[in-house]
């Protein structure tokens, strides 16, 4: 006979095995680590505050669903606070570790890249929520109807608006694992060696450089253009950069530690073998969870 303890511990541990999803789900809906770990930890208090939990038939659905609807309320609430925001806002970087419990990591794929990310910023609240229930996590329109509070044929076409614009805003041709180091590699020299041709050449025409410091430290306003973006480069990183080369977002990156001990997480966007954007997250809030290994 199952005991009341036994089924706390069975659905604790069916809890746990879909966090890291659940992680996923709330992060690539609202941009922020901070507030994905929120809204899990919401549906976990409302799934414990149920009078039976074993009425649930499919658990992973439920808490789908529940993450879903926390995630976009989240989101709705937060547009109005990133509107006011000091600068450029960016997503929250996720660096990961060299090891840690699997059930508290967010799975490092490409639905959680910062160009995807930067790009969802684009849409109002329920094409985003659209886009990432029906095209990432494959939720039938139906029930993402339910989240959003809007018809199945509304929500198909708030979906398929967001594809477009999602489209328009990604690497036309993805640089591999292997091609992204290597021109990390390439700008972190560059830079160290105030080599403008050389870093010129690494950089797409277009290339926008981006930082986000939220009023707290530092930054530069985006800039735009190879020549332009290598000069502000070589205007702050014309020194050793004390830069480590780190997995931000699932893909090669940067954590900095400059003079100064103000910490920088860099993350590339690549196509088609040239650096087309660059992305600086500086904001204190939004690094403290960068481990100290990685």
């Amino acid at each position: 006979m199952r005991t009341t303890h036994d089924a706390d511990d069975l659905l604790a541990r069916s809890f746990e095995t879909n966090r890291p999803r659940l992680l996923r789900l709330a992060y690539t809906t609202t941009g922020s680590l901070a507030d994905a770990e929120d809204c899990v930890q919401e549906a976990w208090l409302r799934l414990r505050g149920l009078d039976d939990p074993d009425a649930i038939h499919n658990l992973a659905a439920w808490l789908t669903t529940t993450v879903s609807r926390l995630a976009f309320d989240t989101l709705s609430s937060a547009r109005a606070r990133r509107e006011r925001y000091v600068g450029t806002w960016l997503p929250e970087p996720l660096v990961e570790a060299r090891s840690h419990d699997p059930a508290e990591r967010v799975t490092l794929d490409e639905s959680v890249s910062m160009a995807l990310l930067v790009v969802l910023e684009r849409l109002s609240p329920a094409e985003r929520t659209a886009f990432v229930l029906h095209d990432v996590f494959g939720v039938p329109f139906p029930e993402v109807a339910e989240t959003v509070g809007r018809s199945p044929a509304a929500v198909r076409q708030l979906a398929s608006r967001a594809r477009r614009r999602i489209e328009g805003g990604r690497p036309r041709t993805p640089a591999t694992q292997d091609e992204q180091r290597r021109l990390v590699k390439a700008f972190t020299a560059a830079c160290e060696n105030g080599d403008l041709p050389g870093l010129v050449a690494l950089l797409d025409p277009d290339v926008v450089l981006r930082s986000d410091g939220g009023g707290k430290v530092s930054t530069v306003r985006t800039v735009r253009g190879a020549a332009r973006v290598a000069a502000v480069l070589l205007r702050f990183g014309h020194r050793p950069l004390n830069a480590r080369p780190a997995r931000v977002n699932g893909a090669p990156g940067l954590v900095v530690h400059p003079i100064g001990d103000v910490l920088t997480v860099i993350a590339f966007t690549l196509s088609a073998g040239r650096i087309t954007a660059i992305d600086g997250v500086r904001n204190p809030d939004k690094l403290e969870r960068v481990p100290e290994r990685f």
